[in-house]
Order: C-alpha cells, then sequence, then structure tokens
C-alpha cells in the first residue's frame, strides 16, 4: 500500500468537490476565505481545481466534471494533498470515469498524495484503497479547515497537523470535549465557538476483550450499506462489483473495521437493518475487530449501544465504541490499510507505524 509524503511549507493543495456542490454557492463564501487562508497559514498553496466553484445542480448533474478535477489533481505532480469539500451523496458515480481512465490509475500509483475526508467520501477512499494508496478518514474543508471559531477545533487540529509529521505511529485518544453541530453556518456565525461538551463517556468496550491488531478499512456506515443494497441508487452496487472495490473474504480477514453514522441520524432500527447486511456478509465474523464512531451529538448514544450489543450477541468480534471519527465534532484522522493495535481491555487504540513518508 503507497504511503504518501508528508506535507512542508511551500506545498500545493487540491480542493475538490467530488460529491455535493457547496463549495460554490455564494452562502459559503465566507467559508472558503476562512479555510484558504488558514491553509495559507500553514504554509501551503491552496489550488481550487476547475469544478469545484461550479453550483450545486451543475455538479450533481456532472459526475465526469467531478471525476476530472479529481483525475487533475493525481497527474499534477507538484499537489501534495488533496482535500475534499464535504460529503454528500452520489460520490459513486465518479468511479466508472476514473476506474475505466489508465492515466488516472497510473497517476494514483505513481504519485501518491495525502487525500483526506470522511461521509460520502467514503467511495473515493475504498476506490483509492482498491487502487492501493493508503488515505484518510478525516478532516474536510467546509467543516474542519474553514471551522467559524477563530481557530480550528483543537483536537482535530492536533490530528491534522500529523499529516506534516513523519512519525513511527501515534496513539489515538479521546477528546475531553466534544461539540454540538451548529445550528447555522451562516456568516454572522464567524467567530463564535461551538456548544462544547464534557466528555464523560470516553472510550467504551460492547463486545469482547484482550488485543488485536490488523489494517484498518471502513467510513460511513450508510455510503457502504448503500453500495451493499443500492438503497438509495439502484447501480451502485453492480459498480462497485465490475471494479471489484470490496476487500475479498481473505483481505477481509486482515482488517479491523471502523464505522460511524452520518448528520442523517438514522433511528436505531435503521442501523440495526446496516448492521444486519454486514452479518449477513459475514462481514464481522472476518475482520478482527470493529471500532465505532462517536454519534453526532449524541443522539441515540444508549440505544446505538443496545443495537450493537445485540447484532454482536452470537460474535466473538471486540467492539470498540465512541471514538471520535466521522460526523462527530472534533474529529481524529483514520488513516486506510495502517496496522492499528486495539487494546480492549485498557482502552486504548494504536497506530503502530508511519503514516507518511
Amino acid at each position: 500500500m503507497n504511503k504518501p509524503e508528508c506535507l512542508k511549507k511551500g506545498d500545493k493543495v487540491a480542493i475538490v468537490s467530488l460529491s455535493r456542490g457547496l463549495l460554490g454557492m455564494p452562502s459559503c463564501r465566507h467559508e472558503l476565505d476562512i479555510a484558504i487562508k488558514r491553509l495559507e497559514d500553514y504554509g501551503l498553496v491552496p489550488v481550487i481545481m476547475p469544478n469545484a466553484l461550479k453550483d450545486m445542480k451543475y455538479i450533481e448533474e456532472h459526475p465526469e466534471a467531478r471525476a476530472a478535477d479529481l483525475k487533475e489533481a493525481f497527474m499534477d505532480k507538484d499537489i501534495k494533498m488533496i482535500i475534499t469539500a464535504i460529503g454528500g451523496d452520489d460520490t459513486y458515480k465518479t468511479i466508472p470515469y476514473l476506474m475505466e481512465d489508465e492515466e488516472f490509475i497510473n497517476a494514483v500509483r505513481n504519485n501518491p498524495k495525502i487525500f483526506t475526508g470522511f461521509s460520502d467520501t467514503t467511495n473515493n477512499h475504498l476506490m483509492l484503497n482498491r487502487l492501493g494508496l493508503s488515505t484518510f478518514y478525516g478532516p474536510c474543508l467546509l467543516i474542519d479547515i474553514a471551522e467559524l471559531d477563530d481557530e480550528m477545533l483543537p483536537y482535530t487540529k492536533e490530528y491534522f497537523e500529523k499529516y506534516f509529521k513523519s512519525e513511527d505511529g501515534f496513539e489515538i485518544k479521546s477528546s475531553p470535549i466534544w461539540y454540538s453541530d451548529r445550528k447555522s453556518y451562516g456568516i454572522e456565525e464567524v467567530g463564535k465557538p461551538r456548544e462544547s461538551h464534557k466528555e464523560v463517556h470516553g472510550f467504551e468496550v460492547l463486545n469482547g476483550s484482550g488485543t488485536v491488531t490488523g489494517k484498518l478499512y471502513g467510513g460511513c456506515i450508510e455510503s457502504i450499506y448503500d453500495a451493499f443494497t443500492g438503497n438509495t441508487y439502484s447501480d451502485e452496487p453492480s459498480i462497485y462489483e465490475k471494479y471489484g472495490i470490496f476487500p475479498t473474504d481473505e483481505e477481509w480477514k486482515e482488517k479491523i473495521l471502523f464505522l460511524e453514522t452520518s448528520e442523517l441520524m438514522v433511528t436505531p432500527d435503521e442501523l440495526e437493518k446496516m448492521l444486519m447486511e454486514f452479518k449477513k456478509k459475514n462481514i464481522f465474523n472476518l475482520v478482527k475487530g470493529l471500532i465505532v464512531g462517536k454519534p453526532m451529538d449524541e443522539k441515540y448514544y444508549e440505544k446505538y449501544k443496545d443495537v450493537y450489543r445485540k447484532v454482536f450477541s452470537d460474535l466473538d468480534t471486540p467492539v470498540f465504541y465512541n471514538v471520535n471519527f466521522g460526523h462527530s465534532v472534533p474529529r481524529c484522522i483514520i488513516p486506510y490499510d495502517r496496522e492499528c493495535t486495539i487494546d480492549y481491555d485498557n482502552k486504548r487504540i494504536f497506530i503502530n507505524e508511519s503514516i507518511l513518508k
């Protein structure tokens, strides 16, 4: 699995809109300005890709344009990082354009870059993973870099700055504070802090014990469920099958799976339905362990725990709950296919190797 190089001052960073086209909307201009300044404060050179600021309708109707932006970013050897604007629900539509393009495939393999984002970006991560690139389920532009408070949230910033370091590994720790979602992201919110809460749960073990080591793989549960079932778009499973995006059974056996729920805040019954699809495919029995993200705004916190306990009641697979990644705020970075050890007895998560060159 190819590792990208760590960032340094003067590096170019590509900004792409691969899902929902919010970035180009006038109502988000203040967020774009904040994000550009923050990246420049790190000494980076933001490069907005040609279609990234197109309006929402254009972005929705032209997945080939979204794909072209991602290809151009990988083809440019001076670009060292690609950051997604935000999630959405149909970035899977870019996959055929990219997986049929030998120039793109060769660029991903020969010009590895940091690729970061979450939510619907899961589809991009899984495609790039199949092409041999280790990417990062982590901060995106509009939610994290463009945080409306006077600076990025401290925990998110700590993990974002790991993109600048060549470390032998690191520990993913529980954030002492979590934040509610903003009711508005309008210009009137600039400089205002989010509502914060003391973390009272920390990491929780819902099933199993001991220590497991494996390679990290996963994303937003709704995105993966849709790719399994075609729940949102009927052609999505056939695209995943055609290009062999998902791991084989043998590959699943080496994975530690990470899953988190989106801003949709699905009901416990809906969550159980999605988890049962993974169980039906025998994935939970194959993987070495499961890491579950903190529910956004802690909605259904206890009820989600009950669902996981129910689904895993007849499995030995250990389940680690309430980790700060994905739609929860703040968020860490989860490096795909890097070796991870989870100590369920002491409630600790370690990344055992360098994530960057």
